[in-house]
This record gives C-alpha cells, sequence and structure tokens, in this order.
C-alpha cells in the first residue's frame, strides 16, 4: 500500500483483504499461501455441515436447519474465486484509489475525497464490530449449557448445543472443546474472507462516489467566470466522468457473480431462518442464535443497497450541479457541450444482481418482503 497520508483511510480494508489473499499487491507465494489456507479452512466447515445433512437424510425441517449457515462458505468461495478470477480489474480499481486523490486540485476537493473514504473506514468497522459480535453471541449460546450446568445443575448434563449444524462423525460431547476451537478458528477465517470482499466493495463503491462528487464541484465552479480553453476543461471533466461511470461498471462486473448469489441466498436463508425460529419459540438459546443471523443477513443486503442507492444519486447529482451553476454566463459553443454533458448524465451508474436486480433501497425493502412472504408460505405448509 503506497505510504500516502490518505492511505490510512484503507488500512482496514488492507489488513483483512491481505489475510484472505486478496490484496491485490502481495507475493504471488504469499497470495497463493493465504488464499489456501482460508480456503482449506472453508471447506473443513463444508464437510462438517455435509456430514451434518448426511445424518439428516432429506428430512426438510433438518434441511432447512443447515441451509442459513451452510451459505455461507459456499459463498466464501465463490467470492474468493471471483476477485482471484478478475485480479486485473481489481488492481485497476484499488490502482484509481489512489490516483484520483493525486490528481485533487484544491484543499475543497481534498476534503471532499476524505469525507468519503473516512464514511468507508466508518461502516467498514460497523461491519466488522457487527460480524465480531453477532459471532461471540452464538459461541456464547453454545457454551450457555456448560454455564447452565455449572450454575444451576442437573442429574445429568445438558445436551451440547454446537455453534453451527455439524457432524463431526465424532462424540460432540467428548470432543466438544476441539469442536469449539476449530469452529472459532474457522469461522474467523470466514468471517475475515466476507469482510475483505465486503470491504473492497464498500471501498470501491465510496471511492467513485467521492469522484463523482469531486467532478460535480468542479463543474459547479466552472462557469463563475469565462475562461480559456473552457470547452477543453468541459471536455476533460466529462472524461472524467464517463471513466468514473466505467470503473462503477467493473465493480459491477467483478462483484456480478456474487451478489445474484448473495441475493438468492439471503432471500431463502431469510425465510428460513424465520421458520426456524418459529419452530423454536420455547428455546431462547435457538432464537438469539438465529436473530443474531438475521441481522448479519440483514446487515449485509442494507449496506449493498445503501451503497447501490448512493451510487445512484451521485452519478445523477452532476447533472443538478451542473445546473445550478454560472453556465449560462458561457459562449453558446460551451452552452452545447454542457447540454450534451448533463444528458448523459441522465444515464444513472448502478450496481446490481445479473442485470435483474439493481441494488437500492427501494430493492431492499422488496427483497424483505418477499421473504416473510415466502416465510408466510413455508408457515402455512408447516
Amino acid at each position: 500500500m503506497p505510504d500516502k497520508t490518505y492511505s490510512r483511510y484503507y488500512v482496514f480494508v488492507y489488513i483483512t483483504s491481505s489475510i484472505a489473499g486478496i490484496w491485490p499487491y502481495l507475493k504471488p507465494r504469499t497470495k497463493l499461501f493465504r488464499i489456501s489456507l482460508l480456503l482449506l479452512t472453508t471447506l473443513t466447515v463444508i464437510i462438517a455441515q455435509a456430514g451434518f445433512q448426511y445424518m439428516c437424510k432429506l428430512r426438510l425441517q433438518c434441511t432447512a436447519q443447515n441451509f442459513a449457515t451452510c451459505t455461507v462458505p459456499i459463498l466464501v468461495i465463490i467470492m474468493m474465486y471471483t476477485i482471484q478470477s478478475n485480479a486485473r480489474t481489481i488492481k485497476t480499481l484499488t490502482e484509481h484509489l489512489f490516483i484520483d486523490w493525486e490528481e485533487l486540485k484544491s484543499t475543497e476537493e481534498y476534503d471532499i475525497m476524505k469525507s468519503y473514504a473516512k464514511n468507508s473506514r466508518r461502516l467498514f468497522l460497523f461491519f466488522f464490530a457487527h460480524c465480531f459480535l453477532t459471532m461471540c453471541i452464538i459461541m456464547l449460546m453454545s457454551l450457555m449449557s456448560f454455564i447452565l450446568d455449572i450454575v444451576l445443575p442437573l442429574n445429568e448434563s445438558r445436551p451440547v448445543l454446537l455453534p453451527y449444524p455439524s457432524y463431526y462423525f465424532v462424540d460432540a460431547e467428548e470432543y466438544v472443546f476441539q469442536i469449539f476451537s476449530h469452529t472459532i478458528v474457522a469461522w474467523f477465517f470466514l468471517g475475515i474472507g466476507i469482510m475483505a470482499h465486503d470491504g473492497m466493495f464498500i471501498t470501491y463503491i465510496e471511492h467513485i462516489c467521492s469522484s463523482f462528487a469531486v467532478i460535480g464541484y468542479r463543474f459547479e465552479h466552472l462557469f463563475s467566470n469565462e475562461a480559456k480553453g473552457i470547452v477543453k476543461l468541459v471536455q476533460m471533466m466529462n472524461a472524467a466522468r464517463e471513466l468514473r461511470a466505467l470503473l462503477a461498471q467493473l465493480v459491477e462486473d467483478v462483484f456480478n457473480i456474487p451478489n445474484i448469489l448473495q441475493l438468492f441466498l439471503i432471500t431463502v436463508g431469510l425465510s428460513l431462518t424465520l421458520l426456524q425460529i418459529a419452530q423454536h419459540e420455547d428455546n431462547i438459546l435457538e432464537i438469539v442464535r438465529y436473530m443474531s443471523f438475521i441481522s448479519v443477513q440483514m446487515t449485509r443486503l442494507f449496506i449493498f443497497s445503501f451503497e447501490g442507492q448512493k451510487l445512484i444519486d451521485h452519478s445523477l447529482q452532476i447533472r443538478d450541479r451542473i445546473y445550478n451553476s454560472s453556465w449560462y454566463n458561457v459562449s453558446a459553443k460551451s452552452r452545447e457541450l454542457v447540454m450534451m454533458v448533463m444528458m448523459k448524465s441522465l444515464r444513472p451508474s448502478f450496481i446490481s444482481a445479473g442485470k435483474i436486480y439493481i441494488f437500492s433501497l427501494k430493492s431492499f425493502i422488496t427483497v424483505v418482503q418477499a421473504s416473510i412472504s415466502y416465510f408466510a408460505m413455508l408457515s402455512s405448509f408447516h
């Protein structure tokens, strides 16, 4: 990572993506070792979940219980594969995180870029803290049987509640500490993989939004006076706007497949998790665990939808910034060029899942409503 003052805004994304082995500037051997370690750890979780499913046979209730958590390691593998297969694009997007800072021309533009970089860092830290707290709650709920055996002992030990549906092909009560140790390590790596992927997504989108904001600021202050070469300046800024739109398209291309899978898994997983809560209404430990899992699902979907909405709004705001400027003070030729830029700005940049679902706050509400509808339908069958 470049040794610049603004690099500190991306330090957390750099750390998590480096641990996951997807930071574009890692040495090839280091990248291969770390990504292999993450994938092997993820594979152990999948094997344990496959064992649980095998013991379940084809019972629907048991499968529904396993579905919500078994999607996580599958999603991590697809995320890592997608980023590795688009390594050049990721490197290009990461380079622009630093190149655009060098092209700033005033203190005001630097402050604009800094505010968005700080916002991406805050959002990433919020998501990291939320995931860490959720993991702690799930582990605590699983350990509650041991705690209750000490505080309120019964004639026999309470059954072991594993942190997630899994079968390790051994006696769970005899090897409970080994199983918990594996769970903590494995889900730590899974969490790092998800946060590295999502951290990159948040950082890229926030940076593109900041670039749109800087371009809008330049347009708004460009026409205060009739300047020499204003046509050339407008053309340069329009080219910069087109470049940011292209970068947004690159982000969509890289994260498209994980977004499609994520949308499907969240919609179905949320419905099944709500069903599990309804079926375990007398078990407070299970309810707390499932509610914790729902909170992570909803938080991830909301963050993606919020960032998608932000990108749409910022790509359209250039038109408003131009309109609010003193464009009427320039020549007729310049006004024609400005009008063309405004017309091009009517086409918003957006992030979609398979060109079908556009991430926005409205779409977020639609997914939540659809998940609740599916839950109601499954409950009626049950």
